[in-house]
Order: structure tokens, then sequence, then C-alpha cells
């Protein structure tokens, strides 16, 4: 179900790619200033971590999530109604609805992270994690030709409403099949017994009013491993937000494909994303079960990936679009491969503050979500092409492998101090 969710939630926030184009055009957008709109969706889904982790530790994860699936669904609706806005206050509409699109999406991944400590154990959770993280790519792979039919059709609004409407249903699909351990109807004594015994924090939704320990985000800020994840997230999320972003357009713009073919050809790195992240899932759980530590089984993947990701440089010296597809297709399935934050989060978040954790951790990752659509807009309006953007998205790749190999150190579950 988070799987389900957290594509449908991508795919809501990459709405504005696959309709970028034809919207653009009709508004009258210059490059920079669809990297700002790109990157309003980011300013306050940045905002909203630390306020959406710290609602998901007070009142839970089932009624914060579903109250985020519902509001970013309706506000997805709302972007389709743009269309009919005087030019004048069209841009400043897209700006806001996405601004307020982020921060209805907020508690999601953070959910995301405080549900999978709840029902995994230790050496499954990198598994879980990759799962409902590869829903990054798997939107893509599975939307973007849909999508991109929609708007070559019926044009770019259809876009916003039927993702959105599609969103409502999964609101209500939500509240008859999540729950915590405890609560859920089919769970037997043997198996909660199999989740508290491999470190499952089964107990985390009955403990959702208790308070923070004072400081407690000081003492995350302060933890070395902490920041080094940190920076390493933000990283890796440069990259996945060149894809969510811009890379439709590049291969409009610069590689003369359709909005239908730039739709199809989307799909085929995104696929090979989805399939990189699940395999660096179950790579890591596997090295955990042949007795790595679990710093080596989580970093290596991450160190792989991000070295494969760095292909996408070639793309600047092909001239072919198929090699070009091919070649972002391998980037794309190492970026998956790598993306195990999530897992470490949930490894290493303290017990008290789970939701507040994986909020930090987002904040700092999704940062990218405002400077790289906006960084990518300016090289590509300065110079003409996408060349040096592929090297600044490239760039993020070797800074993500720096900050495990020599900042991260220990992979540990962090202890509060309470004063």
């Amino acid at each position: 179900m988070l799987f389900v969710v957290s594509t449908v939630n991508y795919a809501d926030r990459a709405t504005l790619s696959i309709a970028g184009s034809d919207l653009s055009r009709q508004l009258g957008l210059s490059k920079i200033a669809m990297g700002y709109a790109f990157s309003a969706f980011g300013w306050a889904y940045v905002l909203g971590q630390i306020p959406g982790g710290w609602l998901l530790d007070r009142f839970g994860s089932k009624r914060v999530y579903a109250a985020s699936i519902l509001f970013w669904s309706l506000f997805t609706v709302a972007q389709g109604f743009i269309a009919f806005v005087p030019a004048a206050a069209a841009v400043a509409t897209l700006f806001g609805l996405r601004f307020m699109l982020g921060l209805a999406e907020a508690p999601s991944f953070p959910g995301n992270g405080r549900i999978a400590a709840a029902w995994f154990p230790t050496a499954e959770r990198g598994t879980a994690a990759a799962i409902f993280n590869s829903s990054q790519y798997f939107a893509t792979a599975a939307f973007a030709p849909f999508t991109g039919w929609l708007t070559y059709t019926f044009g770019w609004p259809y876009v916003f409403w039927v993702m959105g409407v599609a969103g409502v249903g999964i609101a209500l699909l939500w509240q008859v099949t999540i729950f915590s351990p405890r609560e859920h109807p089919r769970i037997n004594a043997a198996e909660l017994d199999h989740l508290e015994r491999g470190g499952a924090l089964v107990d985390m939704d009955h403990r959702a009013r208790d308070a923070a320990p004072r400081g407690a985000v000081g003492q995350l800020l302060r933890n070395r491993m902490l920041l080094g994840v940190y920076v390493g997230q933000y990283c890796i999320t440069a990259l996945t937000y060149f894809f969510l972003t811009w890379f439709p357009v590049y291969l409009v713009e610069q590689r003369g494909l359709s909005i239908l073919n730039a739709g199809f050809a989307a799909s085929v790195p995104a696929l090979c994303g989805f399939f990189g992240g699940v395999l660096g899932g179950l790579f890591s759980d596997r090295l955990l079960r042949r007795g790595f530590s679990l710093t080596m089984a989580r970093k290596l993947p991450i160190v792989l990936g991000m070295l494969m990701s760095t292909s996408m440089l070639v793309c600047n010296y092909i001239e072919s679009t198929t090699w070009v597809v091919v070649v972002m297709a391998l980037a794309f399935f190492g970026k998956g491969l790598g993306s195990l934050g999530w897992a470490v989060v949930s490894d290493t978040s303290p017990k008290q503050i789970a939701g507040l954790s994986g909020g930090l951790f987002n904040t700092f990752g999704n940062v990218a979500g405002i400077t790289t659509p906006i960084v990518i807009g300016y090289l590509v309006q300065s110079s003409g092409s996408f060349t040096s953007a592929l090297v600044f998205v490239a760039a993020n790749a070797i800074l993500a492998i720096a900050s495990y190999l020599f900042i991260v150190g220990e992979i540990r579950r962090v202890e509060l101090t309470v004063s």
C-alpha cells in the first residue's frame, strides 16, 4: 500500500513536467520562470517536513497520512483550472497551487519511514524501504506515457484532473487498508513476536501522544553520522528532481521528441530505476543476512549506485536519442540501486521521534527540490543546452559518495539524551 500511495504521490508531483511544455507555451513562461514554477513544490515540501513529522508522532501515521493524500489530490485537481485563469494571474496561481501541493505531501515519506519501522524487522527493512522508495521511478514508468497521451489527446489540464481524482480514490482505500501492527485485524501473536524480536517498533503509534524530548532536533543536528546522511540525501535527491522536472523537457527540446514520444522515452529509464531500487533493497538485506555489518550493507549499494549514475555524462557526447535513453536507463538504474536513504532513516531514527527524524532527513533531501530545478533553469537559459546541467547532476552523485564514505561512519540507531 505504501508503494501504491507513493506512486500516486510522485505521479502528482511530476504532472507539471509532462504538461510543462504545452503549459509554458500557453502561459508564455521562460525557462527561468519554469524553473521557479518547478521549485514551488520543493519550497513547501521542505517547510512542511518537520511540522509533518511532528504531526505523525503526535497523532499517528494513519490519520495524518490520510489527510495528506486527500489534500494533495485536491490541489492536483485545482492545477487543471489554471487554463481558465487570466494570463496575468496564471503564473502566481500555478506557483501557489504547486506550493500547496508540496505542503500537503510533506508528511508522506516521513510517514512511510515511520510505518516501515513499525512493520518490518531490521533485516527486512531495506527491502521494504526500497520498494516504497522505488515508486518514484515506477510512477514515471507507469504514468509518463499515460499523461503524455492525455496531454497530446485532450490537453494539459486533463493530466491534473485525472491524477487528482485518482488520488482521492486512493485516500479512501488507505482508510480501510492501513493499521498499526497491534491493531491489524489479521495479525497473530507469532507474527507480532517476529516483528518485535527483529527490531520493529510495533508500539510506535501507541506512544504517538508522547512529547519529544527537549532539544531533540538539536541532538539530531549535532550527530555527525546523521549530518552525513542528510548531505548524501540532498545530493541523491538532486538526481530525483532532475528526472521529475527537467528530463522530459530535455527530451522534447534538446532531443527533438514530441510530448507523446517523450512520455514513452522517459518511462524506460524510470522502469530501470524501479528495478534498481528494488534490487538495492534486496541486495542490502541479503548482505545483512550473510553476516555483513549494517554499515556495509547500507553503504555498498549506495556507493555503487551513485557511481553508475555518473554515466549520464556520456549523453553530452552522444547524438543518437536511442542511445541517450539507454545511457539514462543505466544512470537511473544506479540511482535506484543507491536510494537506500529511507532504510537508513528507519535504522537510525530515535524510537521516540521517528516521524520528526524522518521529517528532518527529508527536509535536507528536498532542499534539492528547490535548488535543482532553479539551477538547471539558469544553466539551460544561459547556455542554450543541457550540457552543463548534466555535469551539475552527475557532480551531486559524486558528492553523495563522498558523504557516505567520509562523513557518515558507522550506521546505528541514535539514542536521545533526555534532560
